[in-house]
């Protein structure tokens, strides 16, 4: 899920608004993942994650951060992707 308004990032290609981690300093950072509308679309009942937030640590402006969500009805798992 999204908040950034449509047309609000400057890059054309990012489709949530996060710049990617050349623009942010080295620090910690959260990104809450609205899960709930997903798992209800295809699981009956209220999801049991409504959201998920995941707490990573960017020490490197250089590198590539790729912070996938893996989601099932009930678990969840993230890893820094490649």
């Amino acid at each position: 899920m999204c908040s950034t308004p449509p047309g609000a990032c400057p890059r054309p290609a990012c489709r949530c608004g996060w710049s990617g981690p050349d623009q942010l300093p080295p620090g910690t950072y959260r990104l809450t993942f609205g899960t709930g509308a997903y798992l209800a679309a295809q699981h009956p009942g209220e999801p049991f994650f409504p959201e998920v937030t995941v707490t990573f640590l960017i020490d490197d402006q250089a590198a590539h951060y790729h912070v996938p969500l893996l989601l099932s009805p009930f678990g969840y798992s993230t890893y820094r992707g490649s």
